[in-house]
């Protein structure tokens, strides 16, 4: 192709079960779910298939996981990729993400768009009905064509009808007022560019869920991180150099 390739960059949380340390006359206490943090990096090959470069996956805070994100933003050749940053609405991926590729594109998934559009469209007019899917598939289209504010501007004159739905469309506008130049999927995909977090979506659960959410399993902090670094080694093919 004689455009640069486009370098996907994207974060998500996962869920994973933990436990406090013990010892031999202390109870360890019940379980947790801590926030295993991860990020990957794909090149998108023809067809949009992807070509896998590399995964982190850590149970950390935020800090933790910019310092490994700048860490591998270093050593991106900036000039020969085209970068797109695809994420949720979560501010703390976006901070962390901004922070360290400012000339990413930045994309919301989908996926999750598409999702709190249809939950507001049940709240408003019931499970499964056809007002429902007419609504969702109008707004998903003025998404589709970047017509953002439109859409929100369509938000705020519903006249909900419950408590319930009221809550959803104001849920629904507060979160897309925070995408400002994320959605327009129309012009994402003539531009070649990635419009779902999928990549990321199957690393959680392959590098994550697969080996940590086992039944009765409850990790200690460091325990869990060794194995999560194994498992990044594997599927980064780095396996063998690390070990040794």
């Amino acid at each position: 192709s004689r455009r640069r390739p486009v370098l996907v960059v994207a974060c998500d949380g996962a869920h994973a079960p933990t436990r406090p340390p013990g010892g031999r006359r202390t109870k360890r206490g019940p379980g947790t779910w801590r926030e295993a943090k991860g990020v990957r990096l794909y090149l998108l090959g023809k067809d949009h298939r992807v070509i896998h470069v590399a995964s982190w996956h850590q149970i950390a805070d935020k800090a933790a996981l910019s310092t490994a994100v700048g860490v591998i933003a270093a050593r991106i050749p900036r000039d020969r990729v085209r970068i797109a940053l695809v994420a949720d609405g979560a501010d703390w991926i976006w901070d962390v993400l901004l922070a360290h590729f400012p000339e990413g594109e930045e994309i919301l998934d989908y996926y999750h768009c598409a999702e709190h559009v249809y939950e507001t469209a049940r709240a408003q007019y019931g499970e499964g009905t056809l007002e429902a899917q007419e609504w969702a598939e109008a707004a998903l289209t003025r998404l589709c064509l970047n017509e953002l504010g439109a859409t929100i501007g369509g938000l705020w004159r519903m006249t909900p009808r419950s408590a319930d739905a009221e809550a959803a469309i104001r849920a629904l506008s507060i979160y897309l007022a925070a995408q400002t130049a994320r959605v327009g999927y129309d012009e994402l995909r003539r531009r070649g560019l990635p419009r779902g977090s999928g990549g990321i979506e199957s690393a959680n659960k392959l590098i994550c869920h697969v080996r940590l959410k086992r039944s009765g399993a409850w990790w200690l902090e460091a325990n869990g991180n060794a194995m999560l670094r194994i498992r990044c080694a594997l599927y980064n093919g780095t396996f063998t150099q690390i070990f040794e």
